[in-house]
């Protein structure tokens, strides 16, 4: 008897949750296939098990009370602690299919992220992915994104992160600008440079290193500040001036001379990339197996492999 109490309250917790969202009764009957006073006793009941006045009905509206707009919270919780744990031990375990809509910086998208989905897509011949890029950190839920990658520290307590490599970035400049203007020894130096700035960077005027001797940020200025990470590599190859790049981003031009590393005595501060979701949100199958999926792939990558990093 036990068992069946304990799935009706879940059933009503359901129910509740669904009712929250879209504000009707009749709308969630039609849904479960049953009757509006069918659904109305089901809350009625809730609201007796609980001791407390969930709703507010008129003719007219239908409003959360305090107590409801707290319930809902923990409702939602426990629905998806049950969901998570039904995956876990296979009632619901299915093999990854439908569509995840996946988020990722423009550059890194193309280069880190397009080359390997015909490889997860064999993979999964039942799984799709519409890829999202931008530059703009937006919001997932009004996008509908099931999963982001993002580069740096993750501010957004209601996202869940997990780490799937680290990105450093170089200073570089073509050959011409150092024949031209000389090269840098020390981070101090690129105060006597002009700089290409990017932006969209956390700290775009702040160019952060480390050496022997500790932490040595500068300030730096230019005369071009672009707003694309490609545009800034555009410009420095035409010998504009020096640049702080992402490793994964200048590897080919490095090797066939068009940029040259400077401070190679010093190392920026390197930053993680992490694939984020949403924190209440049951994480399908096809979900996780894209995570898996980025998390294999790229611990397999020199460049960015946070492999034996701090997790």
């Amino acid at each position: 008897m036990l068992k069946y109490e304990l799935m009706d309250l879940l059933a009503a917790f359901r129910t509740f949750i669904r009712i929250a969202e879209t504000g009707s009764f009749s709308a969630v009957a039609r849904e479960v296939g049953a009757t509006q006073p069918a659904v109305s006793r089901q809350i009625a009941a809730l609201e007796d098990h609980l001791g407390a006045r969930l709703l507010q009905r008129s003719t007219r509206s239908l409003r959360l009370t305090e107590d409801g707009t707290d319930f809902l919270t923990h409702a939602r919780l426990v629905v998806e602690a049950v969901e998570e744990t039904e995956a876990a031990i296979g009632r619901r375990r299915t093999a990854a299919a439908g569509l995840v809509r996946l988020g990722a910086p423009s550059v890194f998208g193309r280069l880190y992220i397009a080359p390997r989905i015909g490889l997860l897509l064999d993979r999964y011949p039942e799984l799709a992915v519409e890829l999202l890029l931008t530059d703009d950190v937006v919001d997932m839920v009004q996008e509908g994104l099931d999963l982001s990658l993002r580069v740096g520290a993750i501010s957004d307590a209601a996202l869940v992160a997990r780490r799937v490599g680290m990105t450093a970035s170089q200073a570089v400049a073509a050959p011409e600008y150092l024949a031209r203007r000389g090269t840098p020894q020390h981070p101090a130096d690129l105060a006597g440079h002009d700089c290409v700035i990017f932006t969209r960077g956390q700290t775009p005027n702040t160019w952060s290193f480390m050496g022997a001797d500790g932490p040595a940020p500068v300030e730096v200025t230019g005369r071009l500040r672009v707003n694309s990470i490609e545009a800034v590599m555009e410009a420095t190859l035409t010998g504009i001036g020096i640049a702080l790049l992402p490793s994964w981003m200048i590897g080919d031009t490095v090797r066939r001379g068009r940029l040259q590393r400077v401070l190679k005595a010093w190392t920026p501060r390197q930053l993680p990339i992490s694939v984020v979701y949403p924190s209440r949100r049951f994480l399908a199958p096809r979900t996780r197996a894209v995570i898996d999926f980025l998390v294999d792939e790229f611990r397999l990558d020199p460049v960015i492999s946070a492999y034996g990093g701090t997790p």
